[in-house]
């Protein structure tokens, strides 16, 4: 029985953990970065360091977010989004999402169509900005 837990946790780090931004140095703002906003969440894009391997990093501070059942329900709903809209993003670019405080009220189905039009908006800036080079 043990083995089958440590072989689950291990797929799920895998599957969950694997593509998150880890390093202080990776979150700092950059020239290049593409911003996209909503009234939930703050996202940045930047060239991603390892191409076809779209990576995200989450900030939810504790200045904005009291409470840290409200930090880890903000990190909860970010990752759902992402997963559910993975296919959005694009693979040469890496993502920084920063949680505001109307995520909490937010539905789920509000808050995948605002990730889903954040990262359209950002697969658009950057196709404009590879066709000026």
């Amino acid at each position: 029985m043990l083995f089958y837990l440590l072989i689950w946790i291990l797929w799920y780090y895998i599957k969950i953990m694997r593509n998150t931004i880890k390093k202080h140095k990776d979150f700092l703002i950059g020239e290049q970065d593409i911003n996209a906003r909503c009234a939930m969440f703050f996202v940045r894009a930047r060239p991603a360091r390892i191409s076809d391997d779209p990576q995200y990093g989450l900030i939810v501070t504790k200045k904005i977010f009291k409470l840290a059942v409200n930090r880890n329900r903000a990190k909860r709903m970010l990752r759902d989004w992402i997963r559910y809209n993975e296919k959005n993003m694009c693979a040469d670019m890496d993502y920084i999402f920063i949680a505001r405080m109307p995520i909490l009220a937010t539905t789920r189905t509000d808050g995948r169509a605002a990730m889903r039009r954040a990262l359209h908006y950002i697969k658009k800036q950057n196709a404009a900005k590879n066709t000026e080079k």
